[in-house]
């Protein structure tokens, strides 16, 4: 397809795509990075994410967000910003849709647990590496290739977008230029995935009573200064629709900030292609240094009072604690898994093996398993 002349001269032209690991003819009407959201939307990875956690399990409740619509969410806002910075929106959606695709069963605790269990067989469990094996192997809904095929920046940004690699540590990304910074629609979804997990977090943790709207105004400077403002012009409002409008502004605030900070940094530094993005000293996707720090405020007063309240913290230990036991029951009994995986222990090291079949379950799908087999393990002979 022809060059997009609405970019910017730094965003990522698809007509410059490095391309997929299987060449294929282009499409009449949609372009590369286009078809690759698409791909990721009818995954069975991203069908997924529907059931597995974001913050609250469906055992506290089913009004909250999963790690599905957190990942629409992200993917929203994410187009938002691209677009006001000249970037490309395809390829920014993409990434967006694809970011958690890794993600295992009970979100981050879940991640932190398999990596303990891997590190103990000399392996590492990585939500964002994990996702790059999904698109490249797991996923089988083609022909003439294993995977999605997805082009080099889609792959490249599901693993460079929130962290740089090592070349000495991970030699097998080596083609991912690891010696280079990802074009910014791939820095960008770090930053916009933080904006939407903070506000979702904060609206969830309201509509769940486990934060207090007082606390919340005098802790968090950012909300304090919304919420002040909403509450002068309606002051005999509802208080929840209050919120839901402070909530709205401080968005909008971290937002805005993204772009203009980004766009003020692009020109700072000089940058007019994607190569200058790439071979720049730093990433230029960044907060101003006095949202960054109101940001840090609200990241903190989350994990003081929602993260760790001992609600969610009581159900997220229980949640744990059935994947790390299925994870040793499936290592001892490997025969207990389906065929293909059980199978697959005969040609790869077990662990690994488990450790894939685990990451790839919803939340419902381990604790059924874990009911199934860890009960009928434990249950006495008659």
């Amino acid at each position: 397809m022809d060059a997009d002349l609405n970019l910017a001269p730094y965003a990522m032209d698809v007509s410059q795509t490095r391309g997929r690991r299987y060449p294929e003819p282009p499409h009449p009407y949609r372009n590369d990075y286009a078809r690759d959201r698409d791909r990721v939307v009818h995954s069975r990875a991203f069908r997924r994410l529907e059931a597995k956690t974001q913050v609250f399990t469906t055992r506290y409740s089913d009004h909250f967000r999963n790690r599905l619509t957190h990942t629409l969410e992200v993917a929203q806002i994410a187009r938002t910003v691209a677009g006001a910075l000249g970037l490309n929106t395809d390829l920014v959606e993409a990434l967006a849709l694809v970011h958690d695709i890794g993600h295992p069963p009970f979100g981050h605790a879940g991640e932190r647990q398999l990596d303990r269990r891997m590190r103990e067989h000399g392996d590492r469990f990585n939500h964002n590496l994990h996702a790059l094996y999904i698109v490249e192997q797991f996923e089988q809904r083609y022909l003439d290739f294993p995977g999605l095929n997805l082009t080099f920046e889609v792959r490249e940004g599901i693993i460079k977008h929130s962290r740089d690699y090592s070349e000495a540590e991970f030699p097998e990304l080596s083609e991912y230029l690891l010696d280079q910074h990802p074009p910014l629609e791939a820095q960008l979804i770090d930053l916009v995935d933080e904006i939407a997990y903070n506000t979702a977090d904060l609206d969830d943790g309201f509509e769940a009573r486990l934060l207090q709207l007082d606390d919340l105004v005098s802790t968090v400077p950012i909300f304090g200064r919304a919420y002040s403002d909403v509450d002068r012009l309606h002051p005999n409002g509802r208080k929840k629709l209050k919120f839901n409008e402070a909530l709205k502004r401080v968005l909008d605030t971290l937002a805005t900030d993204l772009i203009e900070h980004t766009r003020s940094e692009v020109a700072r530094a000089g940058v007019t292609t994607v190569e200058d993005v790439r071979r720049h000293a730093r990433r230029l996707a960044s907060f101003s240094s006095e949202v960054a720090a109101q940001d840090m405020a609200l990241k903190s007063f989350l994990s003081m009072r929602l993260y760790e309240n001992p609600v969610i913290t009581e159900d997220r230990e229980r949640s744990v604690a059935a994947l790390d036991e299925l994870f040793l029951f499936y290592l001892q009994y490997p025969e207990r898994m389906p065929v293909a995986y059980a199978e697959k222990t005969h040609r790869e090291p077990r662990h690994r093996v488990v450790c894939e079949y685990i990451a790839g379950m919803t939340d419902h799908f381990l604790l059924e398993q874990h009911r199934i087999q860890i009960g009928r393990q434990a249950k006495p002979a008659n």
